[in-house]
């Protein structure tokens, strides 16, 4: 698994297409669409055109929440939030060959993610975000610690990416934690250079 996710997000100055390119020109191969209640058409038609600029840096495309949508527009896989459709339904429904990714706030959904069958977890949110609605309790670095010592108590092994108002501050201690990468968003998009902060970001991954 990639050590850096981008997830896609829109501000004044990038769509979903040109904020996703940002990242892949500065080294990022790991695109999640994330497009929360837009119209389908709206989300197959970017998809598709995501899908084409992610070949092009040869990079992996999942899609957030729209399990219907992955062969449609052919993702890689898609991610699934704790109040969407369960992990163990969406492999029934996508099959083996595909990457299904689950969100964890506890220890308690991690497990469940990974009997359930999922290939990821994104666990946080680590600090208070903008970009996503109803947020789980924060966990910090302690909140991290934590799981992942419960993981290895229980000699669960599952790739997991924090998530949540990262900044490139943070990663060093975020990945002092145990954690194996970082899902950001805001924290390329925001950036005076997003190529350049991209770099930067992996260098220090």
């Amino acid at each position: 698994m990639e050590k850096l996710q981008f997830i896609t997000h829109v501000n004044e100055r990038f769509d979903h297409l040109s904020g996703a390119k940002s990242a892949l020109d500065g080294g990022c191969r790991w695109i999640q669409l994330r497009m929360k209640d837009a119209p389908e058409p709206t989300v197959i038609e970017t998809a598709l055109r995501l899908r084409a600029l992610c070949d092009s840096y040869n990079a992996i495309m999942i899609v957030d929440d729209y399990v219907s949508l992955v062969d449609k527009v052919g993702a890689d896989g898609v991610h699934v939030g704790k109040n969407d459709m369960p992990v163990a339904e969406v492999r029934r429904v996508l099959g083996p060959g595909k990457i299904i990714g689950a969100t964890a706030n506890t220890f308690d959904d991690l497990k469940s993610a990974y009997e359930a069958g999922a290939d990821y977890v994104g666990i946080g949110p680590f600090r208070f975000t903008t970009t996503k609605k109803k947020l789980s309790p924060v966990l910090g670095l302690e909140g991290y610690r934590e799981i992942i010592r419960r993981c290895n108590d229980e000699n669960i092994s599952l790739p997991s990416v924090a998530i949540g108002g990262i900044t490139s501050e943070d990663i060093s201690a975020i990945m002092s934690t145990g954690v194996g990468g970082i899902a950001v968003s805001g924290a390329i998009l925001n950036a005076d250079d997003p190529v350049a902060e991209t770099r930067k970001i992996l260098n220090t991954l």
